[in-house]
Formats: structure tokens, sequence, C-alpha cells
């Protein structure tokens, strides 16, 4: 019984992880225009329970920031373009959000398929029980 609760526990926790995840990436979309903005990246760890690794639940850590190199953009009508003409654009790479997306709906499905299979045999169990 406590491995269907922890089926339970690890895809729902999958799901919060992946969830944290696609708000970082609509984030990163929503400021790809913004001057100066650095792309969020979620990092995944395992939580620690008891002073022991459990392996089972994930969780996001805390927001990272990508440290690549800025986008130099030439344009010298803008605002905050210095001497040059060039002020620093963001690093979002549309193409890597919309790919992290899709990779992280694909996860966000799989946990849930993972959940109500887990469900479905908690429900299972408890019918066989009443019996």
């Amino acid at each position: 019984m406590d491995d269907l609760f922890s089926a339970l526990s690890a895809s729902s926790s999958g799901m919060e992880a992946q969830s944290r995840r696609l708000r970082f990436v609509s984030e990163n979309i929503a400021n790809a225009d913004t001057p100066g903005y650095r792309r969020k990246l979620a990092v995944f760890e395992a939580v620690v329970q008891g002073g022991g690794r459990d392996g089972v639940q994930v969780r996001t850590g805390p927001v990272r920031l990508d440290r690549s190199e800025l986008a130099s953009i030439y344009d010298p009508g803008h605002p905050l373009a210095d001497e040059t003409g060039r002020y620093q654009g963001s690093n979002v790479d549309l193409v890597i959000e919309i790919a992290d997306a899709r990779e992280a709906q694909r996860s966000y499905e799989a946990n849930l398929k993972m959940f109500d299979q887990a469900r479905q045999m908690t429900r299972s169990l408890f019918e066989l029980l009443r019996r």
C-alpha cells in the first residue's frame, strides 16, 4: 500500500515541478524582447526527507539565470543604445523555449498517466478489500 501512495506522491511532485518549469518557459517567451533579460532555468532536485535521500519526489530548486552571452543589437535610435548604436538584448531563443515547453508538457502528461494508474490501482485494491 505504501508503494501506491509513494507512486501518487512521486507523480504529483513531478507534475508540480513540470508546471513550474512551464511557468519559467512562458516568462522567458514573454520577455524575449526585453533588453537585458536573462533566461530563467528550472533546476530539478530530489526531495531529502529524514536525513536520507528518498529519491521518490522531485521539486524545482532556486531559480537559475542563464549566464550565456546577451545578444548585442544594433539600433542607434533605441533609447538604451550606447555611443556605437548597440544595446544588450535578451538571451532567450524561442526555438529552445518551444522545445523546453514540449518536453515539460510530455513529462507532465507522463506523470499524470502514472498518477491515474496508481489511483486506479488503489481503487481496485479497496474494492477487493471490501469483498
